[in-house]
């Protein structure tokens, strides 16, 4: 079981280490398309439902890479089902799974019976839609009115309102501080895009989630720029990655945000399955500051 794991964590690591070194973010992706399913999403089954974690990335890379426009994904018996089939020549995409069983165990010393919960990952095979033939015209619909950009902008507005977290505004740096618990942003008007200042602002809002009267997350840092300081920024950059798709917002690369490249390399190459912690961490953060909407504030 061990020997599995890590067989699925180095293959993905390696993965996305070669992106960054390229200087691509699997996670930022250009979102110059549109499909019925969602133009600016997260992946999808063939039901509908959403990826998460670390298939998310995996699946936004390979959608970069082969230019996917369709979020819609497929196993091979689900194609078929659809009454579709993979194109002959086409590769799949392996994703993982992940959940745990119970071991029983009696104390011989005591008699008493413990339960152990053992971890597990497996692997499968996912196709894009775009590689299958014969799937109902759904699979491949082009959306015909795109939500504007104003109204996916007036839902984020109600969506950081709604998580009724401390955000000021003034000065030039954006930041959290988790001694006096609140964000501080910039004016508005000093981004460049309006993309910016929100993607930034759920950056800074994922970092709001890890106060331990709410997530309680800590990867024990000890002082600026060590490992669990590079890991907590990569929770961040996924977290808002995550919500950007939710939201329907474009995430934008901020300068700042390449001198943790080397950081995020670093603990990735040290540690292989970095990546699947923080991508799990940020899935938290994301759906922590979702379920604090009182009304859903999510398209």
């Amino acid at each position: 079981m061990t020997t599995e794991r890590r067989d699925l964590y180095t293959p993905i690591t390696q993965t996305i280490v070669t992106q960054l070194e390229a200087g691509v973010r699997p996670w930022h992706q250009p979102w110059k398309v549109q499909h019925a399913a969602g133009g600016i999403s997260r992946p999808l089954r063939s039901n509908g439902e959403q990826y998460h974690g670390i298939n998310v990335v995996v699946l936004w890379l390979t959608a970069f890479e082969k230019q996917y426009v369709s979020p819609l994904w497929l196993t091979f018996q689900q194609a078929k089902e659809l009454g579709g089939s993979v194109r002959k020549g086409e590769k799949g995409t392996g994703i993982v799974y992940a959940n745990s069983i119970e071991k029983k165990e009696t104390d011989t010393a005591t008699g008493e019976e413990k339960t152990e919960r053992i971890p597990f990952l497996k692997s499968y095979t996912v196709f894009n839609a775009e590689q299958v033939k014969g799937l109902p015209e759904k699979y491949y619909a082009k959306v015909a009115n795109p939500l504007p950009l104003e109204q996916r902008l007036d839902i984020a507005e109600r969506f950081f309102a709604g998580t009724k977290a401390d955000i000021r505004h003034g000065g030039n740096r954006a930041f959290y501080s988790p001694g006096s618990d609140y964000v501080q942003m910039p004016p508005f008007e000093s981004f460049e895009t309006r993309e910016s200042y929100y993607s930034t602002l759920v950056h800074e809002c994922t970092h709001w989630t890890k106060h331990e009267c709410r997530l309680n997350r800590t990867f024990e840092t000890k002082r600026f720029g060590d490992q669990g300081y590079a890991m907590e920024e990569l929770v961040a950059e996924l977290g808002a990655a995550f919500v950007c798709a939710d939201l329907g917002i474009t995430p934008e690369v901020l300068p700042e945000h390449a001198s943790y490249l080397a950081a995020w390399l670093q603990v990735m190459k040290a540690v292989n399955k970095a990546i699947f912690t923080a991508a799990a961490q940020a899935e938290r953060a994301a759906d922590y500051l979702t379920k604090l909407q009182a009304v859903p504030a999510i398209a």
